[in-house]
Order: structure tokens, then C-alpha cells, then sequence
């Protein structure tokens, strides 16, 4: 039995077009996704604004909030929660050059006031939390915006968040790049000076994808326990990357099991989902899966996950030490490989 809670986002199920190719399944509409994620044992549920209220564009704030409402007593029949609300900026006509570092005055406000509208969307879904993903939030071309400017223009977005609603937590998902070139806030140690420069550091923290790590050339455990020693781990997105690559978001430990041993158990040895968090999983099928096992790498992921649990449950700490008093690292080493592939 897990001691963690895990949550999913609708878009992790997807009818597999990407940039090179059309559709390979079937559409999934969002009410049979919420049952299946219920089944496979999910407890919460990751929305962009737009899941929450597509086409919100469209509405007023008022309607959006009625929306909102109506979603709740959707996931309240699945007994699942909201975990986030996340502003989706990078698909939308405004923000072509960003959002919140738009060099345009208008398409700002428009980022901050979809920012605005989820967390409205949050507090009717009972949350409080907003995830930043900045997708477009940096540069195509060096010259044509101050990284200076930039990042004075993102700490004053989250500021005014912050100012909007006294509770909401502000929660930044970094990425070093794609689709942006130059990202401003690549990094979790990103995430911690900007969290430091706002008005309410306490309420600002960090979202870790393993894959989002692995791009910048980190390890995925390593960026988790910088951000939970700062106190700033707010969430996790856990899944897997073919090196330093385009995004792929595969099924988490398919690539590198070791990497996926030791977040989960720097996560297990140092309390996370004591205070509520969730174990997020960010993970796509592959283009060649059928419409029968489009959840099968979901159902994979939360598999790995727990079995990986129980060996970090098994963990030699004794030997551990001693194997670190000798500097035997040697030894260490080959008993994690060991543990790993089941040898006795």
C-alpha cells in the first residue's frame, strides 16, 4: 500500500498527434477520463484554465465561475480533488512573444488576467494552488528583450497574484527550453531566487518535472531535494526522458530506473505528501499505443512508482553507513543495482 497520493491531468490521455504527425486514436472526452482516473486510483485531478472552462475566452468572470462550480460537482461524483490550476498562455494568439514577458503592454494584461480567472477557477474547485509553466517566457531572438527586464516582468506578475487572492500559492513548473529558446527560469534554483524576490516568498515554490531536470542536464533527484531542503518542493511532475532532447514525457523509470529509484526515495526519506502533496505524473503514450491501452502508461507509471516504493521501503541504511565509513562506494553501488534488479 502507497503512502502517497497521486494525481493526473486530462491531457496525459491524447489521441497522439505531434508536430510530425495526425491523430492515432480516438478522442477521449473528459468525463470517461475522470471515472478511469478514479479506477486506476488517482485522487486528484491537474487542470489547465482551459480544461477547467474550455473556451474561456468566451465568458465573462462570472460565467467562469459557474463553470467552475459545475466542474466541482463532477469531480466530488468521482471522489477527486483539484490539485492545481495552471493558466495554459502558450496556446493562445497573445501570447506569440510570451505572457507575462510579452513585449506587448496588451498581451501581458491578457496574461495576467487569465492568470486572474484561474484562481478564481481554483477557488471554486477548492484548491489553492496556480502552476506556472513558462512555456514562452524568455527569448527567440536574444537581442529583442532584456533577460534583466524579463525577469523583473515575471516577479511582478506573481506579485500581483499574490496581491489578488491573500491565500493562493504560486507554483513554478521550470524548463530550460522548448518551445521557448531562452527560458528565463530554467531551473528549481531559478524558482527559489524568484520565489525570493516576491512580495510573499512563503507562498511562491516550485513544481519538478523529472524531464524538465534531465534537459537541463540535471539529476531529477538531486533538483527534488535542493527545492525540499529550501521547504519550496510544492509538487512533483514524475516521468522520463531519452537525454537531453524535445520534451517526451515517457513512462517514469523506462529510461533511467536508477534516477527513478532515488526520487522516489528522497521523496519517502524526507516526508513529502505528509502535508498534502501529491505524487504528480505528467506522462504521454506513445504514437504506435491503441485506443484499448490508452491509459496503459499510466497504469504503468503508478506501477513503477510503487514498486520502486517498496525497494526504497527495503533500503539498507546500516549497510548504507558502513559502506560510507570505509568509502566503499564500490560496494554501495553495486548493492543499489542489486536491490534494483531483485538479487539476493
Amino acid at each position: 500500500m502507497s503512502k502517497f497520493k497521486f494525481s493526473v491531468g486530462p491531457w496525459n490521455v491524447h489521441a497522439g498527434a505531434d508536430s510530425y504527425g495526425p491523430a492515432t486514436r480516438q478522442e477521449i472526452d473528459f468525463d470517461t477520463k475522470l471515472a478511469k482516473f478514479a479506477e486506476l486510483g488517482f485522487s486528484a485531478i491537474q487542470f489547465h484554465d482551459d480544461d477547467a472552462v474550455p473556451n474561456i475566452n468566451a465568458y465573462t468572470e462570472e460565467e467562469i465561475k459557474e463553470k467552475a462550480a459545475a466542474l466541482k460537482k463532477k469531480l466530488d461524483k468521482y471522489n477527486l480533488a483539484a490539485e492545481f490550476v495552471a493558466p495554459r498562455l502558450w496556446m493562445d494568439d497573445h501570447t506569440i512573444d510570451g505572457g507575462f514577458m510579452s513585449t506587448s503592454e496588451k498581451d501581458r494584461e491578457y496574461a495576467m488576467w487569465r492568470a486572474y480567472r484561474s484562481i478564481d477557477i481554483a477557488k471554486e474547485l477548492g484548491c489553492d494552488m496556480i502552476v506556472l509553466w513558462l512555456a514562452r517566457e524568455g527569448t527567440l531572438c536574444a537581442e529583442s528583450k532584456s533577460p534583466v527586464w524579463a525577469t523583473k516582468q515575471l516577479i511582478a506578475a506573481i506579485n500581483k497574484m499574490l496581491e489578488y487572492d491573500p491565500k493562493i500559492r504560486v507554483c513554478i513548473e521550470p524548463k530550460p527550453n522548448e518551445p521557448i529558446d531562452r527560458s528565463i527560469c530554467g531551473t528549481i534554483g531559478h524558482v527559489m531566487a524568484v520565489s525570493a524576490a516576491t512580495i510573499d516568498p512563503s507562498r511562491v515554490g516550485g513544481n519538478l518535472e523529472s524531464a524538465h531536470a534531465i534537459l537541463a542536464g540535471l539529476d531529477p533527484a538531486h533538483e527534488i531535494g535542493f527545492a525540499l531542503a529550501m521547504g519550496k518542493l510544492m509538487t512533483v511532475h514524475l516521468n522520463d526522458q531519452n537525454g537531453i532532447r524535445y520534451d517526451q514525457d515517457k513512462t517514469f523509470g523506462v529510461e533511467n530506473l536508477r534516477a527513478a529509484f532515488n526520487q522516489v526515495k528522497v521523496l519517502k526519506e524526507n516526508g513529502y505528501g505528509d502535508h498534502g502533496e501529491y505524487v504528480g505524473l505528467d506522462v504521454k503514450a506513445m504514437r504506435t499505443t491503441r485506443d484499448e491501452d490508452s491509459y496503459k502508461h499510466l497504469e504503468n507509471s503508478l506501477s513503477i512508482f510503487k514498486y520502486l516504493e517498496e525497494k526504497a521501503d527495503k533500503f539498507d541504511y546500516e549497510f548504507q553507513k558502513k559502506c560510507v565509513a570505509n568509502r566503499d562506494f564500490e560496494a554501495l553501488e553495486m548493492y543499489v543495482m542489486k536491490l534494483l534488479m531483485g538479487v539476493e
